[in-house]
């Protein structure tokens, strides 16, 4: 927590949550480590109904969903504190793709919508995910993509085939994008429709392996197809036609937890580093710290790590004063800038543990292999860098894509 953002606010609920983190969930972190999702399921069901009467349950909410009604600034330093360690934003029902998926929910769908499905979503009854990226399609953009959902009678027939559907595995709905009028305008074809994973037209074809783990439940990538799977038009959020709209609209706070939780892994990576480099004797008396080397990684670390912090704690102030479209340089900036210095981090510190940084007894080799995805999902870096100068160049009139 930096005084610079603390609010009164932030100053009651930020303690909470660092015991919650610390007595609940690092003192068990080696079991966490070593058991799939539905195994762990009970113990953090407990976890969770704790949290609740902890009152630090979903604290983006407002008082009357049940949070703190933290504002983005506020929420982005209780995500950073989460993501410290295993299940941190799970706990707390503040984990992707249900944070953003209540959010587009209770933003956006109809009073019916939500008491079937956001009610129970923010309770923690159900889990849900959503469903955009397209296996034939390369990149991130919700513009290109082959599914369809055409208008029968007061339904729509979806077919398609969509993965990288993290949590579909065991989640009660997913929020489909699907192209519900072809001839339409690029930005106004494509619709979100939530669709209850039991119907017959939905199945998960796969649980996608991430360098080596398919995983399962909530720690899942899932492949699905949707063949004629027929749902009512009453399942659609918002007007036909706002899809590309509504998924700009859940990217922009998305990115901002997305980096805060990065933030978060850097900073338990450094200090695992540090730790590393302070106790390991290498002979004579000599630590790694006492290595220049090292000595450079923490230095480049620290600094690294405290200016990605406050570049998105300063972006989460400027949407929360001004909306996501007024910050959409800075979204860019923070989404590139800090996805690589989590990366940097997490290499460094496994480098200062050697084979042992390889292993699966260390938390820094679970997110090596989960969080190098970084850098490619939400759009990639090349996408974000280059959006970013272009809107600078537009100021030197350069208006222009090059021939």
């Amino acid at each position: 927590m930096i005084d610079l953002f603390a609010s009164d606010k932030l100053k009651s609920i930020f303690p909470k949550v660092k015991s919650f983190v610390e007595e609940e969930l690092l003192q068990i972190e080696d079991h966490l480590l070593s058991h799939s999702f539905f195994e762990l399921e009970p113990l953090l069901k407990e976890k969770r109904n704790k949290a609740k009467k902890l009152g630090i349950w979903a604290p983006y909410l407002s008082p009357e969903e049940g949070g703190q009604g933290l504002s983005l600034v506020e929420f982005a330093q209780i995500s950073e504190l989460l993501a410290t360690t295993l299940y941190g934003h799970y706990c707390l029902n503040c984990q992707a793709p249900d944070i953003g998926n209540i959010e587009l929910i209770g933003q956006h769908a109809s009073e019916a919508l939500k008491e079937k499905f956001l009610h129970p979503l923010i309770e923690g009854k159900i889990r849900s995910c959503f469903s955009m990226t397209e296996p034939q399609f390369a990149g991130s953009n919700p513009v290109n993509m082959g599914t369809t959902a055409t208008k029968d009678g007061e339904d729509y027939i979806i077919n398609g085939n969509k993965w990288f559907t993290t949590a579909a595995d065991g989640a009660a709905f997913a929020i489909v994008m699907a192209v519900t009028d072809p001839d339409a305008d690029p930005y106004k074809r494509a619709s979100m429709i939530i669709v209850p994973t039991d119907n017959p037209g939905f199945k998960l074809t796969r649980n996608t392996p991430i360098m080596g783990e398919a995983g399962e439940g909530h720690d899942s990538h899932g492949e699905i197809t949707y063949k004629n799977c027929r749902v009512s038009q009453n399942n659609r959020i918002g007007e036909e036609g706002s899809g590309f709209f509504l998924a700009q609209q859940r990217l922009g706070p998305g990115r901002i937890h997305h980096c805060m939780r990065w933030i978060g892994i850097a900073e338990r990576a450094m200090d695992l580093m540090c730790r590393r480099a302070a106790t390991r004797d290498l002979g004579n008396h000599t630590m790694l710290g006492h290595k220049q080397t090292v000595q450079n990684w923490i230095a480049e670390s620290r600094a690294s790590i405290d200016a990605a912090r406050l570049l998105v704690l300063h972006t989460a102030y400027k949407m929360d004063l001004e909306g996501s479209k007024a910050a959409k340089n800075q979204i860019s900036s923070i989404k590139f800038y800090v996805a690589n210095i989590m990366n940097e981090v997490l290499d460094k510190a496994i480098q200062v543990h050697g084979a042992y940084g390889l292993t699966d007894d260390l938390i820094i080799s679970h997110w090596y292999r989960h969080e190098r995805a970084a850098r490619i999902y939400d759009g990639p870096d090349e996408v974000h860098k280059s959006s970013l100068a272009r809107s600078i160049l537009k100021d030197y009139g350069l208006l222009q894509k090059a021939q």
